[in-house]
């Protein structure tokens, strides 16, 4: 007989006594976003709170209960056309608890967690479904990834090539996401997550009609990805240029015009870039991560590699600059630089364009029309091929036949074996583990089974 307890996991995520705290808190609002690999519930809280989350199974539903909690309205309709849940329901106990339960379409692993009030938001409960299918899961042998069972046959410690391609890899990044709007409108009330969405789609179909050019994209709807991931994402499609698409806000009505930024080490090249960096770096926390310890983002590496990149950076965005001349006003002649998070990968030039001023109401009304994103993403496009062209960047070899096994002395991968370690593996190739960890964009020690792995240089 199957147990109907599966997990508990308590999660007290607010002081037990802390000043001014209510005995009671309200839930304002529910949101849900839906990513390719997880759905996120948000919940508008007036105060910090303590809570519990457990699964529960015959039938499979996660269970949240509120401490001293009641709904401010009714929860708002919502369609559940997602992978993961089938319904929503709420209810009190008798010792005055809200209690919140998630009817499922399948087993998932929860995740939550507890914002705190930051800018115009306040307190938020997070709550993060998995898609990836959970070991307790009858399905997941089935579902489970190819990439893990056909890892074994293969002999780990003989160095082969990565993935060989035929074409010139584009990271296309539209800013903010989901739980995140980015700027708005004060006219229209126009977000801007999705303008400059529109506007990377258009970017993409272009990217993809250019002979030996390919996008890659790192959201392709309404939804929150951290800027770490948003890094990784390009780095794992070995991408050669890496475009974020933004489009600014300032206090000023005037303000008007597209501007390029590109990383700096040493700080902003203005106020303005100063500000804006501060302002594109807050994502993570309106979008939702509970801490940010990924060490791309928390810091610059200061190498060569680094450098090298941020010169061929402001050449990416001196060209991408000149091709946006004839699309409008510019608002800075120069490319601008400061730390942006989203900016800090060391192995491809990497630029973010503010398209223009949302907070401009004619710039606004323009954002919004399906000419100017077209014309925007035209622009874009011309600097890229510009740079392309003029740094006689090429696409790698096609790919080698599957199953060839090959290596060279430049180029090294290992594919994990089940039981290894990173520092093993280290020690095999006779590389240091940081040099490791840099090259393969990993902040701890754990790697898994069937994963590939770069060999830096000796």
């Amino acid at each position: 007989m199957r147990t109907t307890l599966v997990l508990v996991v308590f999660s007290f995520l607010g002081l037990i006594s802390m000043p001014g705290q209510a005995a009671s808190v309200s839930i304002q609002n529910l949101r849900m976003w839906r990513a390719p690999d997880n759905t996120r519930l948000v919940l508008d809280l007036s105060g910090p709170l303590n809570h519990k989350i457990f699964r529960l199974k015959n039938p499979d539903r996660i269970v949240i209960d509120i401490e001293s909690a009641s709904l401010s309205k009714p929860m708002p309709v919502m369609t559940f056309d997602g992978p993961i849940i089938k319904s929503i329901r709420t209810g009190h106990r008798g010792n005055g608890d809200l209690r919140i339960v998630l009817d499922l379409k399948r087993v998932t692993q929860p995740k939550s967690f507890l914002l705190k009030p930051f800018q115009s938001y306040g307190y938020r409960l997070v709550i993060d479904l998995d898609h990836t299918p959970d070991a307790d899961d009858p399905e997941f042998e089935k579902d489970k990834p190819a990439a893990i069972e056909s890892a074994s046959p293969r002999e780990p410690s003989t160095p082969v090539l990565p993935p060989r391609r035929s074409e010139i890899v584009i990271a296309i990044d539209a800013g903010h996401g989901g739980e995140d709007p980015g700027a708005i409108g004060r006219r229209y009330r126009t977000r801007e997550k999705h303008v400059v969405l529109s506007i990377a789609k258009e970017l993409k179909r272009l990217v993809d009609r250019e002979p030996n050019m390919r996008a890659v994209m790192t959201r392709k709807g309404d939804y929150f990805v951290p800027l770490a991931r948003r890094v990784h994402m390009a780095q794992d499609a070995r991408a050669d240029i890496f475009i974020s698409i933004h489009a600014d806000s300032l206090p000023k009505k005037r303000a008007r015009g597209a501007s390029v930024y590109a990383l700096s080490q040493r700080g902003a090249t203005s106020r303005l870039a100063k500000r804006l960096a501060d302002q594109e770096n807050a994502s993570d926390y309106i979008g939702g991560i509970l801490e940010n310890k990924d060490p791309i983002v928390q810091k610059v590496l200061v190498d060569l590699n680094q450098t090298s990149t941020i010169v061929d950076s402001l050449a990416l965005g001196r060209d991408i600059l000149t091709s946006l001349k004839p699309v409008g006003d510019i608002h800075s002649a120069n490319v601008e630089q400061a730390g942006f998070a989203v900016l800090k990968s060391p192995f491809m030039p990497s630029v973010l364009i503010e398209t223009a001023f949302i907070s401009n109401p004619s710039e606004e009304k323009r954002l919004r029309t399906h000419r100017f994103q077209r014309q925007m993403a035209q622009g874009i496009f011309s600097g890229i091929r510009r740079y392309v062209k003029r740094k006689d960047l090429r696409p790698l070899p096609r790919a080698v036949p599957s199953g060839t096994v090959r290596h060279n002395d430049e180029t090294r991968v290992h594919i994990v074996r089940r039981g290894e370690t990173l520092s093993g593996i280290a020690q095999r190739y006779g590389v240091k583990l940081q040099a490791l960890r840099v090259a393969n964009n990993i902040s701890g020690t754990s790697v898994q089974a069937g994963e590939s792995l770069q060999i830096p240089g000796l």
